[in-house]
């Protein structure tokens, strides 16, 4: 055949150089190219010849196969014409031109009126003494046919299926498999005939009888246990039918979360002494992938696949140092035994396994041993391919946030890569991590700020000149030394292309918006970029010119971008126009610090209860601290330490519709009322909200800011101030009431009455909780925290907590304590026994609280050690008295 000539001269399959031609490397010449389905299907018509040309044919159904396979498909017409002609075949006694004939009569999937032709063909095939037809017949007759037909076939196929000979019987048992998924209540019936295969002699009908029996028991649990539990105490399996055991095996230990079947467990560790190396493995993997495994159950495992670490076969060194690198996310120190084989693993010549190899060894190592892996990694980086050293950047990633104190030699690894040969992903990689570990890690800014300004100065890619760019104008100005930075952003605006020099002019501009030492400086080199080719960067050089230039606090904000918002800049421009003779030009003094409708606050929406700007801002300082500022009585309260989230008071069917958000200042708390009127026929005035502190030793009332007027659909805020008495932390309910002037309104003329009437209005209570004085606070290194506070107090508690998982008990824990997660510790392996979850805050703003919260799972919940320390003795009790 044309492929046989193919493959004889030593080209790639599918190629054919022209004859005389000098050979290429490079370059191959496919006999197929450039086929035309038109001349294909008309060139079938040689299929219906009184003397077929065997080679012919052979060389069509070759070309018909490679159209279907490259994705193109026959017309409609042309599928038929094709179809009809092919089955002319049938009559030819050349084997080989018969199992092509199968091959293309699968591959064209024909519809159903066309099969009905070929049914019969195939249905004699079927039933002949021929092995080869027998078995190819049934996996064709299965593919193609419609399930009305299944009936007329079912019984061939039944007996196929305890045929003697392993090929037919393979086929009549894949085809199962096939019909599962269009007749499964028939293949269902055929259980018998394929447990009596799944203890056949042959293997593959073994493993292809294990594989459907599955199948068709998948859906009900108890079966699926019944018929692995049976499988597991015979011994006659086949490596390929054992691998499937393994897998069904583990299947069913994960649907069983509690691990009461211990069979199973026993039955993959006896797998471990398997004499296939591909059992062996398979069960070291089953037992690394189980849930809630422990450093017991996996020892086992992990010495097989150290074992296969030595093989001298490389799909086994991969598949080893590959289950060993995923096992490693959750169980570093078990890994840790092969950190030996798996330093040998990186000079391996294949990349993949010295690549897994690093990033496995990164996971495990410990805090010594990172200079000694970096020497290691440091000649084989340039060595391997781009994608290999992406994978090894994110591994140093999460080692430099893992161990933050060896951050300087991890950055100078990444800065001297930086530096190296390498593509746009790569690049992109460390540029993605080096900005990472500068917002995570303070003492990491100033170094990696100083290796990206290198960078940028060879830098071929736009795009990450942008990014450090923005980078440089958001951190710069807040290093110890900014002006540093200037002459590389100036390079910049000096060297590159329009993007990038636009990018460099907003930079710049930060540094003289933020630092007005160097605003003169600034202000110069901006200048020279006024002259630009370029539109965009002479605008921006001419815009921040002239806002810096303007001595003005809020031309900072319109540099910085923490900005003026439009609806301010809109309200301003409406002012200024109603006034009929103003007496300067509009500029940024017009705009105000808010806007009545701030004062007013987020409103109400009736029938949700919630503020409509409910947004993380809404939640945090956002415009609460603006608007809390615009009150008098609030405004000398000092910094607004937290705010919490809104917590609903009333139904949101109800008449008025009421939350509240509590903000905690350092000596008081201020309850904010956002109150919304649903009655169309009532206006609210002077509404206020009257606080029971007869319960509430510790809070004595301060102020009480009423809302004035709540017209129908209309909301307003009113304020309860509450001054803490000192050293006291008051905690409970407290009771509330609605206070109020009702006016009804007359529907006539929609005007309210003069005369109103008082009424009130019971509320839900609020809670105070000791998490309302404590802010969440991140540290880069918590444990020089924890150690810096060896002289302050500490107490250690223990509680049973009602959690069903750790994950469970760590969440719960953050929230009631409202301190922030350090290290990562706040995410759990699902499989994870005990966990140590390490959260640093501020109590009241100022002083530091580390805790330690040990977690260990019990079979009736979660147990919990507590480790708080800070420098008050009775802040620790507080914060434990939360938990209580």
């Amino acid at each position: 055949s044309v492929m046989a000539q193919v493959q004889a001269q030593g080209l790639p399959q599918g190629t054919l150089r022209a004859p005389g031609e000098k050979k290429d490397d490079d370059e191959y010449y496919s006999p197929f190219t450039n086929l035309n389905k038109s001349t294909v299907s008309q060139e079938t018509r040689s299929f219906n010849d009184a003397q077929l040309n065997v080679r012919k044919c052979h060389l069509l159904l070759t070309k018909i196969l490679y159209i279907l396979n490259q994705g193109d498909t026959f017309s409609a017409s042309e599928s038929t014409d094709v179809f009809f002609n092919t089955t002319k075949l049938f009559l030819s006694k050349n084997t080989t031109l018969r199992r092509m004939v199968y091959l293309v009569l699968k591959e064209m999937h024909p519809s159903s009126s066309e099969v009905i032709i070929v049914m019969s063909s195939l249905t004699k095939d079927m039933t002949c003494n021929n092995d080869l037809y027998r078995a190819n017949s049934i996996r064709v007759l299965c593919r193609v046919m419609d399930t009305t037909f299944l009936g007329q076939i079912e019984r061939y196929l039944k007996q196929a299926i305890v045929d003697k000979n392993p090929y037919v019987a393979s086929s009549a048992l894949i085809s199962g498999s096939t019909l599962m998924a269009k007749n499964a209540e028939v293949v269902k019936r055929w259980v018998n005939e394929v447990q009596e295969v799944v203890n056949s002699k042959a293997q593959m009908v073994q493993f292809h009888g294990l594989a459907l029996l599955y199948q068709i028991k998948q859906h009900d649990r108890l079966a699926v246990s019944k018929v692995v539990n049976n499988l597991t105490r015979s011994s006659l399996r086949p490596p390929l039918a054992q691998c499937l055991l393994i897998r069904y095996a583990s299947k069913v230990l994960e649907e069983d979360p509690s691990g009461s079947d211990r069979n199973l467990y026993d039955f993959l560790e006896s797998c471990l002494r398997h004499r296939s190396d591909m059992v062996m493995y398979e069960a070291a993997r089953a037992i690394c992938d189980l849930p809630n495994v422990t450093p017991k159950e996996l020892s086992p495992a992990i010495t097989v696949l150290q074992l296969l670490l030595v093989s001298p076969r490389p799909v086994l060194r991969f598949a080893a140092v590959r289950a060993l690198n995923k096992v490693a996310m959750t169980h570093p120190v078990p890994v840790a035994t092969c950190n030996a084989d798996l330093e040998a693993l990186i000079t391996d010549t294949n990349r993949s396994i010295a690549t897994l190899s690093i990033t496995t060894l990164l996971k495990t190592g410990n805090e010594n041993s990172v200079e000694r892996f970096l020497k290691q990694i440091s000649h084989f980086m340039s060595e391997i391919a781009d994608e290999f050293k992406v994978v090894v950047v994110e591994a140093i990633k999460v080692l430099c946030l893992k161990f933050p104190q060896k951050h300087r030699i991890l950055m100078n690894f990444l800065s001297t890569n930086l530096r190296e040969e390498g593509g746009f992903e790569f690049k992109r990689a460390i540029v993605d991590a080096v900005c990472i570990l500068i917002n995570e890690i303070p003492g990491a800014k100033e170094a990696g700020l100083s290796h990206l300004c290198e960078f940028i100065e060879d830098c071929e890619f736009n795009l990450l000149n942008t990014q450090i760019l923005n980078l440089l104008g958001r951190e710069g100005p807040h290093t110890g030394d900014p002006a540093k930075f200037i002459r590389f952003i100036y390079n910049r605006i000096i060297l590159e292309n329009p993007s990038v020099r636009a990018s460099a002019v907003s930079a710049l501009a930060k540094f003289g918006a933020q630092v007005p030492s160097l605003r003169p400086a600034v202000i110069t080199l901006l200048k020279r970029s006024l002259y630009d080719i370029e539109d965009e960067t002479r605008d921006r050089a001419t815009f921040f010119l002239n806002v810096l230039e303007t001595e003005h606090p809020k031309t900072h904000e319109l540099i910085l971008g923490s900005g003026v918002p439009i609806s301010k800049v809109q309200y301003a421009l409406k002012e200024y126009k109603q006034d009929p003779s103003p007496t300067r030009p509009f500029d940024l003094s017009f705009i105000p610090d808010t806007t009545p409708d701030e004062v007013e606050a987020p409103r109400i929406v009736a029938g949700v209860g919630l503020p409509r700007t409910a947004d993380k801002k809404a939640e945090g300082h956002g415009i609460y601290s603006d608007l809390l500022s615009s009150v008098p009585q609030l405004a000398k309260l000092g910094p607004l330490m937290k705010s919490s989230k809104p917590v609903e008071l009333t139904e949101s069917e109800t008449e008025y519709v009421v939350n509240c958000v509590k903000h905690t200042f350092r000596n008081h708390i201020v309850f904010q009322f956002n109150c919304a009127n649903t009655l169309s026929d009532q206006v609210l005035e002077n509404v206020t909200v009257k606080m029971d502190l007869s319960d509430m030793e510790g809070f004595i009332e301060e102020s009480v800011v009423a809302a004035p007027s709540l017209p129908f659909e209309g909301s307003g805020v009113s304020f309860v101030c509450l001054k803490r008495e000192e050293s006291m932390f008051p905690v409970g309910s407290i009771s509330n009431t609605l206070k109020f002037t009702v006016k009804d309104v007359d529907p006539q003329t929609g005007e309210p009455d003069e005369e109103g009437y008082e009424d009130e209005y019971l509320l839900e209570e609020i809670e105070v909780v000791p998490s309302d004085f404590m802010k969440r606070s991140f540290v880069p290194d918590f444990r020089r925290v924890w150690e810096g506070l060896h002289d302050a107090h500490e107490l250690v508690e223990a509680y049973g907590l009602r959690a069903k998982t750790l994950q469970n008990a760590a969440s719960t824990l953050i929230d009631v304590l409202e301190a922030q997660p350090c290290e990562g510790t706040d995410e759990i392996p699902s499989n994870a026994k005990s966990h140590t979850l390490l959260l640093h805050g501020l109590f009241l703003g100022t002083m530091p609280v580390a805790i330690q919260a040990k977690l260990n799972q019990e079979q009736v919940g979660v147990t919990l050690k507590i480790s708080i320390r800070s420098e008050d003795e009775n802040v620790i009790h507080f914060i434990a008295s939360a938990i209580a």
